[in-house]
């Protein structure tokens, strides 16, 4: 038999046609499969296809013969990811508010590479969903880089950190100074993905919106706060907060109504020790960063809850209850 002009790369070209393909619901008999080896400029018949299928499955890949009457169907069985796994990153992806719509295109697109071209269809019906609130700041692939850079080279970073004003622009904080810190890890709360350092100027470990970090680049001068980081519990930490918005952390005894134990595991976790209070009620202790975003999100939980200790958080409730009562009044 001729050889064709790609001979040399038979077994490259073999398995890119078993992972494209084919799958457990799609597989190609001898003829197709020496057809689409001739489209790549490769010459085979049945005989060294078989020893070429024995030598695939000897490097690892799962290739599968079954009959169905009288021809037989091969294809690629087991893959590192399952369909359903997949499906979970591209969901991932396309939530992720700190990717842009283009990244996050790209991103699935590699996906979808891990997938035969007819699960890839599937992918691609598992992104046509809703539209969601994306960053625009299209340097959040390099700006994480540069932060585990940074990370893993033990030095401080400076950027500049910007926020949105009413006339949709970018504007930068503290008028444009720069901000230097002693990046310590990276997190991803609440869809977006944030920077958790520690800030020498008042000894605190901060956060930042990752996606509206600019003109990131490392300093000469080695990361400060080792010994903060070490007792820093970092489940803690997001458990505390509210939309990532600090505030005074304290401890707050909270009581709801039974049906209601669900939101609060949920919200800080199976360790909560919960009391009863009445037949219908229950109380729990949790350390929270208290902020308006904690108190809205006790209102918006309905008459079922209330904080009922310590009395200046209570105290900060009825103020913000009698704010709201002004600002939707009655004139």
């Amino acid at each position: 038999m001729a050889k064709g002009p790609n001979q040399k790369l038979k077994l490259l070209y073999l398995m890119k046609i078993f992972m494209e393909e084919t799958d457990d619901a799609h597989g190609l008999t001898m003829p197709e499969l020496i057809g689409k080896l001739n489209a790549y400029g490769v010459n085979a018949d049945r005989k060294t296809l078989y020893q070429d299928m024995e030598e695939l499955r000897t490097f690892g890949l799962d290739i599968i013969g079954e009959q169905e009457g009288r021809k037989w169907y091969y294809y690629r069985g087991a893959r590192e990811f399952e369909l359903p796994e997949l499906k979970l990153l591209v969901d991932s992806v396309q939530s992720a508010k700190f990717m842009t719509d283009k990244k996050s295109s790209e991103l699935i697109h590699k996906i979808e590479s891990l997938a035969s071209r007819y699960e890839a269809k599937k992918l691609q019906r598992q992104v046509f969903i809703t539209g969601r609130v994306k960053t625009m700041n299209e340097s959040i692939y390099y700006n994480v880089d540069r932060l585990h850079e940074a990370i893993g080279t033990d030095s401080q970073i400076r950027f500049k950190y910007y926020q949105w004003n009413v006339n949709k622009e970018m504007e930068l904080r503290r008028d444009g100074e720069w901000y230097q810190t002693s990046p310590w890890s990276l997190m991803w709360d609440d869809e977006n993905y944030y920077l958790i350092a520690y800030n020498s100027e008042d000894g605190t470990i901060r956060h930042y919106r990752v996606d509206k970090m600019l003109d990131i680049s490392t300093v000469d001068e080695r990361r400060e706060g080792k010994e903060a980081f070490r007792k820093f519990d970092l489940p803690h930490y997001t458990r505390s907060l509210f939309g990532m918005f600090g505030g005074e952390e304290k401890k707050v005894t909270i009581e709801a109504a039974n049906e209601l134990v669900g939101v609060m595991i949920d919200r800080f976790g199976k360790d909560i020790i919960i009391a009863p209070v009445d037949e219908g009620h229950f109380k729990i202790t949790v350390s929270v960063a208290v902020s308006d975003q904690f108190l809205g999100w006790i209102v918006a939980l309905g008459e079922g809850v209330r904080i009922t200790a310590p009395e200046d958080v209570v105290e900060q409730m009825r103020q913000a209850a009698k704010r709201l009562t002004e600002q939707y009044g009655a004139d």
